[in-house]
């Protein structure tokens, strides 16, 4: 998968992560879709990393999808940890 098809799977994964983990967030839609994407590159390097399971070259694969949304809400919940009082 090339840069494009990672952006346009973690925009998909941080509106998913998001409908998951439902609730006000402080940086809102613009945060959220940067949360996405950069979960989806560390869900995947997670996943190859220590999981050993490469991600695949194919944008449908079902294991892609999961370490995407996975690292989404791994940094989604850490953001709210850290910088969830800043919208009171």
């Amino acid at each position: 998968m090339g840069i494009i098809s990672w952006i346009l799977l973690g925009l998909f994964a941080g509106a998913i992560a998001k409908f998951l983990l439902p609730g006000r967030d402080p940086g809102g839609f613009i945060g959220t879709t940067i949360i996405g994407v950069a979960g989806a590159f560390i869900g995947g390097w997670i996943s190859a990393r220590w999981l050993h399971h490469p991600i695949s070259k194919h944008f449908y694969d079902g294991a892609t999808w999961v370490a995407a949304i996975g690292g989404s809400l791994v940094l989604l919940i850490a953001y709210r940890i850290i910088f969830g009082n800043s919208r009171d």
